[in-house]
Formats: C-alpha cells, sequence, structure tokens
C-alpha cells in the first residue's frame, strides 16, 4: 500500500513538474495573441490616413497608421493596445477620435499586424517608444500635446512611457494592477507569481506618473476584474477621473469605441 501511494505521488509530482514547465515556456503563447497582416492601407480605412513605418532602437520596422489631424496643431493620441488582434481591429477606435479633432496614431507591436519580432514585455517597450518618436519628429507633435491611451495590457505599456516621457494626459481602458494579479484571478491553482517573465507592474508604475490620469472601467468585465482597474486608480499619482461604465464586459463595443472612452481622451487633450 504504500509503495502504491508512493507511485501515485512520484507520478503526480511529474505531471505537475511537466505542466510547470509547458508554462515556463510557453507563458508568452498565452499572454501575447497576435493576429497576422497584411492589413490594409491606412487611406482604405480612413481618408487622409498614412502608412508609415516604426523603427525600433532594436532595428524592427513596424507598420503603423497615421490619421493626421485636421490642423497641424490637433492634439496627437498615442494607443497602445490589448493583448489580442491588430491595428485594424481598433479602427472604429481611430474613426471616433479624429471625429473629435484628434490626430492618431495605430501601431502594431512586434508580432503583430505582419511585423517581425516575438513579443514580450522589452520588446513592447522599444515598440512604444518608437511611436512615440515618429509622433515627436517625423509628425511633429509636441510632447506636450501627446495624449497616451492604453487598452487592458497596453495600460502597461504606456504607464511605463509616461514615467519617461510625461505626456499631457494618460488615459488607461480597463487596466489591471499588474499581470501577475490579474493571472492569478484566472489561474488561481498556479504559482503565476512564480512562473511570470512579463510582470507589467502598472499600479506600481502608475504612483509615479506625476500627469492627470483617467482610468476606465466595464463594471461586468470578467478577463481584468473592476476592483483591479479601481485599485490601479487609487494607485494613481494624479488621478483625473475614475469613469465606470455600467454592465460593460471588457470587450463590449462601448469600451472599444463607446463615448465614455472617446470623452475621457478629449477631456485630457490639450486645446
Amino acid at each position: 500500500m504504500l509503495r502504491r501511494l508512493l507511485r501515485t505521488a512520484l507520478a503526480l509530482a511529474l505531471v505537475c513538474a511537466v505542466l510547470v514547465g509547458l508554462l515556463w515556456a510557453l507563458q508568452r503563447r498565452l499572454i501575447y495573441l497576435p493576429a497576422g497582416g497584411p492589413v490594409p492601407s491606412a487611406a482604405d480605412v480612413l481618408p487622409g490616413g498614412r502608412d508609415v513605418e516604426l523603427t525600433t532602437s532594436d532595428g524592427l520596422r513596424l507598420g503603423a497608421w497615421f490619421f493626421p489631424g485636421p490642423d497641424a496643431d490637433a492634439p496627437a493620441v498615442l494607443f497602445a493596445a490589448g493583448n489580442g488582434g491588430n491595428r485594424e481591429h481598433r479602427v472604429p477606435l481611430a474613426r471616433a477620435l479624429a471625429a473629435e479633432g484628434l490626430a492618431v496614431l495605430l501601431f502594431d507591436y512586434r508580432g503583430y499586424g505582419g511585423n517581425p519580432g516575438s513579443p514580450d514585455a522589452d520588446g513592447l517597450a522599444l515598440d512604444v517608444r518608437a511611436a512615440r518618436d515618429w509622433l515627436v519628429t517625423e509628425a511633429a507633435v509636441p510632447q506636450e500635446r501627446l495624449v497616451y491611451l492604453g487598452e487592458s495590457l497596453g495600460c502597461a505599456v504606456v504607464t511605463e512611457l509616461a514615467l519617461e516621457h510625461p505626456p499631457a494626459g494618460l488615459v488607461l481602458r480597463s487596466p489591471f494592477v499588474d499581470l501577475a494579479a490579474v493571472g492569478a484571478e484566472h489561474y488561481p491553482f498556479l504559482p503565476v507569481g512564480l512562473l511570470l517573465r512579463d510582470r507589467f507592474p502598472v499600479a506600481e508604475q502608475v504612483a509615479r506618473v506625476q500627469v492627470p490620469t483617467t482610468v476606465l472601467l466595464g463594471t461586468a468585465d470578467t478577463i481584468v476584474p473592476p476592483e483591479q482597474s479601481r485599485r490601479v486608480a487609487a494607485a494613481a499619482g494624479r488621478l483625473h477621473a475614475l469613469v465606470e461604465v455600467p454592465d460593460a464586459g471588457h470587450n463590449d463595443l462601448v469600451l472599444l469605441d463607446g463615448p465614455e472612452l472617446v470623452r475621457a481622451v478629449t477631456g485630457l487633450a490639450p486645446r
């Protein structure tokens, strides 16, 4: 009997070790869910749109779309997407922001939208810096006329950028406290905090951001629990507003390009 129990325990330990090893090796495939390319031309999705190329400091060339504002002084929105899809899925948001007189840059991370490379936290940080550099140098948008808008995982990307290059305002849609915290919500039976390679510490970093920050959440969000977004708002170094959209889920249209999100951006855009 004892021998049988030992064999069973050993078998279970072996299965757990294999499972943990697989999760360690394959975790980024679970975190990053890119849609590939090709994507259409910017002019085909929104009149006046321009196809542009971003060059990262590690030598990657990333595809992006720039939608100019109505004049050269228009504020610009730098948008960092969540972990799924590509920039084609954010066209309705660009259209809604453009209708408010804002310039918009939609870009795809490495590995998304036909771009080269594989996504990870360090790579996404380089990608968003290339996007910001392009807006400031090529589009000649002053840093003080930029608004950063992050969506879900993209909240971490723009929050980290805001520490180095403070914008006029920061909008975080459905932010999580950090990736381990949201991972633990979905995988409570796993030591997520020990396994994760990419941390994305949003709450820790937003506490050091000293620009007006608006947090927007959906009260029915089952992917990023609303309480996590509220904790990010509570941690913000300079909270401008906390906007709660009743009964909205993580991927509901109202959170993707709805009026509450658009107002959150225009409310921080310099005029």
